[in-house]
């Protein structure tokens, strides 16, 4: 299976063990990633807040390359990137003065014609049961928290992925693993993730809200999708515990209980790096 690869800023910086966890698990399942060549920020967070051209022409840079490459589906594994992705893709593709008119800003046809798909799309089209049969290690010792955030589901008439309210995409592709995911009230709460740099308390709080959840909830780790989200609660544990948080959570990319499962160690999935230590057990060790 070949798809696109847009791996965005975070994934090439300070969550590049997202990267390596996502690009050993696509090995590890047969999907040959092809990273866009000369890939741009998306402008996710920051550009419609300048310029609304701008705001789309940035995405629309990248999905041209796509188009150039005779990409026929982008993967992009940071769900604000994906979102911003899907977003000028299909305004470009329902506009045509649109069309024209981000295929001269950035010098090469964009016709909205590529599929872009976040994480558990792409392990969708892989398909679970194939997963499963892949399966070396039951995931029994695991009882995640499937952590949703904010941006999978949302806006909802823009992804058109899961329920946007109580999504299960997650919680089915780990339990035909064999985990055991819990049910819980802050699968889509946000974590605070996006405040980081103004708002600390209110961060900490929201951080403590949803952890706290996870393990009143019976959850031994949260899993989640999103390399914001995965910072945000593995970093300020410290701050939540300050709050109450009876005690520290594990936090996984999906990828890595994925590639837990196909036979990947600690070492290849990068989950030594985490600011909240995982236990050998957890690691598949």
């Amino acid at each position: 299976m070949d798809i696109g690869y847009y791996p965005g800023c975070a994934l090439h910086g300070s969550s590049n063990d997202y990267e390596a966890s996502v690009r050993a698990c696509m090995t590890a399942l047969g999907v040959n990633l092809n990273e866009l060549e000369d890939w741009i920020c998306c402008g996710a967070s920051a550009a419609h807040c300048i310029n609304h051209d701008l705001a789309t022409a940035l995405p629309a840079r990248n999905l041209g390359i796509a188009e150039k490459m005779n990409l026929k589906s982008l993967f992009a594994p940071c769900p604000m990137c994906s979102m911003e992705l899907k977003k000028a893709n299909d305004a470009i593709q329902s506009n045509a003065a649109l069309r024209e008119k981000m295929s001269e800003i950035v010098e090469t046809p964009v016709t909205g014609a590529v599929d872009v798909v976040n994480l558990i799309q792409v392990f969708q089209a892989v398909g679970y049961e194939t997963i499963a049969q892949r399966a070396v290690k039951k995931l029994d010792a695991f009882k995640p928290a499937c952590y949703y955030g904010c941006l999978l589901t949302r806006p909802p008439k823009t992804l058109k992925f899961d329920d946007p309210e109580d999504p299960t995409s997650m919680d089915e592709l780990l339990s035909k693993l064999g985990a055991q995911p819990v049910e819980w009230n802050c699968k889509t709460v946000c974590c605070g993730g996006g405040l980081t740099l103004c708002d600390e308390d209110a961060v900490a709080a929201m951080t403590y809200r949803v952890l706290q959840n996870a393990l009143d909830s019976g959850a031994n780790c949260v899993v989640v999708a999103c390399p914001m989200c995965e910072v945000n609660l593995d970093m300020r544990q410290a701050d939540a515990r300050k709050l109450g948080l009876t005690k520290d959570v594990p936090i996984f990319y999906l990828s890595d209980l994925v590639g837990i499962a196909v036979g990947l160690n600690a070492k290849a999935l990068d989950l030594n790096r985490r600011f909240v230590s995982i236990s050998d057990e957890l690691k598949g060790a």
